[in-house]
């Protein structure tokens, strides 16, 4: 879970770890097998409006990935009922924001909109869900749309073209292999019909989650969603999910040539998720080594020996199946990639034999607290929290016992955990050497 705003909390980092905050959460199932839970948070009269779809670039296959991005373009296409343009123009009107994003193992749609107007968001997000027109012109400049967001984004950027392909190294047979924004050529083979077929598969509320958080009357507003998405017919089952990548039995590197400025190494281990108990002392560990500017990465390798211009990583425990911990850098010019990468390594390999200190264990934890609980205190990040949870099978209940848990992990379990999880042979390395910058006739 990144930590972005610890510094704010300079004055919580060495007080004990406190219970998180309360609130009010209702959950139910509909007849139809939408999930919807309720938020109930009075502290201003605004509301925040997410569905979840459990449908990212973990469901798609071989030769048409890009999918799940492209079908979230493409849902604010229209409708019958409302044409090009209007969700969005509707929305604004109001004085409300809205948006949607695509990751491994869901898509999310969101509405920030003052507390009257939640109906709105009801109204739109459930007739959308069913209705969508997928038009065969719109689909072919979307289409366009997304492949120069992938040029400017992973082509032209070195660095995010090495993270892309150490995925597809780490990954042999696992979806997670694959880009979020898809691979160019099949990107250039998608058709209209493939994004139909996505749409009607994946987006039925029996593959949704519905979370409103904000200044709600849950009893006034169960009724307004039971004549929205309660009449949305129930889709076809998700066939289960179960592909389990094959365990790895040595290190696996590459290099990228590409014009740059500076080199980079970036390096992933396989680890589990958060159905594992180790997943709160993996959390913990991240913190130590990679959260801030006081952390161990940053602190021995950019302001000590100088052989940094960044480094950093993160444990995404809040993924549907196990992925990476990873960890990377930025060599100082004229520093070597080669050297960066030894001391990154033995920062990690002193987390195996060396037991943290009381303060830098009370630190981390305390700042997994500030984080998180600073994330309560948005509707928006509040929902997001409870709405990732459940796209990928943790639950809202994983959050409610998060902290709990986080104040359990021992200096023992640290230690524990790197010698498991942050082993040679299961590394896989991507190093970008810059190439000389070449004038275009």
């Amino acid at each position: 879970m990144p930590i972005l705003f610890y510094l704010l909390f300079a004055s919580l980092l060495f007080l004990p770890v406190s219970p998180a905050l309360a609130r009010t959460i209702q959950a139910q199932t509909l007849d139809n097998g939408l999930t919807v839970i309720l938020v109930e948070e009075h502290k201003a009269p605004v509301v925040t409006i997410q569905v979840w779809y459990r449908a990212g670039s973990r469901n798609e296959v071989t030769g048409r990935t890009g999918l799940a991005h492209l079908n979230e373009h493409m849902m604010f296409k229209g409708t019958p009922r409302y044409g090009k343009g209007e969700f969005s123009r509707l929305v604004a009107k109001v004085g409300g924001t809205e948006n949607a994003f695509t990751g491994k193992d869901y898509t999310a749609y969101f509405e920030n909109l003052s507390a009257d107007q939640v109906a709105l968001a009801l109204n739109l997000e459930s007739d959308r869900m069913t209705n969508l027109l997928l038009d065969a012109k719109e689909f072919q400049l979307e289409r366009e749309v997304v492949k120069e967001e992938r040029r400017l984004r992973t082509d032209d950027d070195p660095q995010s073209l090495v993270i892309e392909y150490l995925y597809a190294a780490a990954f042999l047979i696992h979806p997670y292999h694959a880009p979020i924004i898809g691979w160019m050529t099949d990107l250039n083979s998608l058709e209209r019909n493939d994004v139909t077929a996505f749409y009607k598969r994946f987006y039925s509320p029996n593959n949704a989650i519905l979370v409103i958080a904000g200044d709600i009357d849950p009893k006034k507003l169960l009724p307004k969603i039971l004549q929205t998405f309660g009449k949305v017919p129930k889709g076809f089952p998700v066939p289960p999910f179960h592909i389990t990548e094959p365990e790895q039995n040595g290190e696996r590197r590459f290099v990228i040539k590409k014009e740059a400025q500076l080199p980079f190494v970036f390096a992933g281990y396989p680890v589990p998720n958060f159905s594992h108990p180790d997943n709160y002392a993996l959390g913990v560990l991240a913190n130590i080594l990679f959260s801030g500017k006081s952390s161990r990465l940053y602190r021995s390798l950019v302001y000590e020996k100088k052989l940094a211009l960044d480094v950093g990583g993160e444990y995404p425990n809040l993924s549907a199946n196990p992925d990476l911990f990873y960890v990377y850098g930025v060599p100082q010019p004229g520093q070597s990639a080669d050297e960066l990468e030894k001391f990154m390594y033995a920062e990690i390999e002193r987390m195996k034999t060396e037991p943290v200190a009381d303060r830098e264990l009370q630190k981390a934890k305390n700042q997994i607290e500030a984080g998180f609980i600073m994330g309560q205190d948005s509707n928006f990040y509040q929902a997001m929290q409870i709405g990732m949870a459940e796209a990928v099978g943790a639950g809202y209940s994983y959050q409610e016992t998060y902290l709990e848990n986080i104040k359990k992990v021992t200096k023992e379990d640290l230690m524990r955990a790197a010698g498991t999880y942050l082993i040679e042979n299961h590394r896989t390395v991507g190093v970008l050497i810059p190439q000389p910058h070449k004038d275009k006739d």
